[in-house]
């Protein structure tokens, strides 16, 4: 079996772009993996279109041996696009190799170890509140109250957990996204924290706990948007709240063991490292109580392994997923394959579109999305419905506007 093909594919997905990896071998066998170079990561698709080349005519089988090549290839520049192209073609080669095994893509590693996924309501109300022209169907979140009753809708539907990211009043009778981490808003450059935004993180947080009950687990994303001192103070005024996690993001491990120790609830953080190296500080530091772990970045065999060195520290892991069904299958896989898991990210609300770029769309019951048992991923990309949508633009921030916005529009 030899690598014959490497082709690269996108489409509209609303706010955002959705991205395929396809390889195909001389007799026939299609591997699929998902991508994405809409949030920090633009010209992903010319870096792996770039490594493309060294694996034609390659055995697919081997795919440590192809991983490493790569890797040799970029060591000079590790991590960051050279990591996620290598992920990507590692993903695509798992999918050639568990179906030409006749076996699922978790199979290769071990087997799984539970079949049936918790899953939690990711963007809970941040996509409704920001995107309501992208999506049909839903009502547009424009009040505390509104987030309340959304509360319900999720404990209804049988989730047991759900994330959601500060909204505050926008002053015309709404509800908009705090985000000065990512550029937008007021806050940035700075990034300092002020009573009316703890406030809005404490109402935001607290009207979906009201809504969805005492048992729902209610986690709240902070991202960038805060120093350490701020992320501390956010903690603190959502303790009435009883987060399951506090989510922050930083790059430096000490200041993220210090909100740690602070916060009077978990702290889960490293959704934007790359392989093991980014991640040995934070464990070594013991800076978080999850860690949480980008398939889609990492590539499904660098994940396990850092998943592994999770496990060693004492910590469970759960995977970053907001982007497509393939990319929430790859995720599923990862989940069942590590004993060290706590819970898996999906998201719910999407253009009413999304679907269309499947073969099939994630089961979920109770709460518990089911396992694909296909060969491979066990799921496959239609790419005539993709070609049918070609993107509408190649943002590099944290979304671009939706569709209906006119051109110059800032992101809502």
């Amino acid at each position: 079996m030899r690598i014959e093909r490497v082709e690269t594919m996108s489409c509209d997905a609303g706010w955002r772009t959705f991205s395929f990896l396809k390889i195909t071998t001389a007799d026939g066998v299609v591997g699929w993996s998902e991508y994405n170079q809409d949030f920090g990561s633009a010209g992903l698709t010319q870096v792996i279109e770039a490594l493309a080349p060294a694996i034609i005519g390659m055995d697919p089988m081997r795919v440590e041996w192809i991983g490493r090549t790569l890797h040799v290839k970029t060591v000079q520049s590790r991590g960051g696009l050279n990591r996620q192209a290598l992920a990507a073609i590692e993903n695509a080669l798992l999918d050639i190799k568990g179906k030409a095994l006749g076996v699922p893509v978790h199979a290769l590693f071990g087997g799984a170890v539970r079949e049936r996924i918790p899953v939690y309501w990711s963007h809970c109300g941040s996509y409704r509140a920001r995107w309501p022209e992208a999506m049909t169907g839903v009502p547009q979140v424009r009040s505390y109250e509104d987030l309340s009753r959304l509360g319900e809708e999720v404990r209804r539907r049988g989730f047991r957990g759900l994330k959601t990211n500060t909204l505050m009043p926008d002053g015309k009778g709404g509800l908009a996204s705090y985000r000065p981490g990512f550029g937008h808003g007021p806050g940035f450059p700075e990034l300092n924290w002020e009573p009316r935004v703890l406030r809005a993180a404490h109402d935001t947080a607290m009207a979906l706990r009201e809504g969805a009950g005492p048992e729902m687990g209610v986690m709240l994303d902070i991202n960038f948007h805060f120093k350490t001192e701020g992320a501390i103070r956010i903690a603190e005024a959502l303790a009435p709240v009883n987060l399951a996690w506090l989510e922050v993001d930083t790059h430096d491990a000490a200041s993220l063991a210090l909100i740690r120790r602070a916060a009077p609830c978990p702290v889960a953080s490293c959704e934007t490292l790359c392989e093991r190296r980014d991640f040995k500080p934070f464990f070594e530091a013991y800076a978080m109580d999850v860690a949480i772990i980008d398939v889609v970045w990492n590539g499904f065999w660098e994940s396990l392994k850092i998943a592994a060195m999770a496990d060693v520290y004492e910590m469970n892991v759960a995977p970053h997923n907001f982007y497509g069904h393939l990319s929430s299958v790859m995720s599923a896989h990862f989940c069942a394959a590590v004993p060290n898991f706590r819970v898996m990210e999906i998201d719910i609300d999407s253009v009413a579109w999304r679907d269309e770029f499947f073969t099939g769309a994630p089961v979920i019951e109770d709460g518990m999305m089911l396992l694909p048992q296909g060969p491979g991923w066990g799921i496959e990309v239609n790419e005539a419905a993709v070609k049918a949508r070609p993107p509408r633009h190649q943002d590099v921030g944290q979304g671009a506007p939706p569709p209906t916005a006119p051109p110059g529009s800032p992101p809502r």
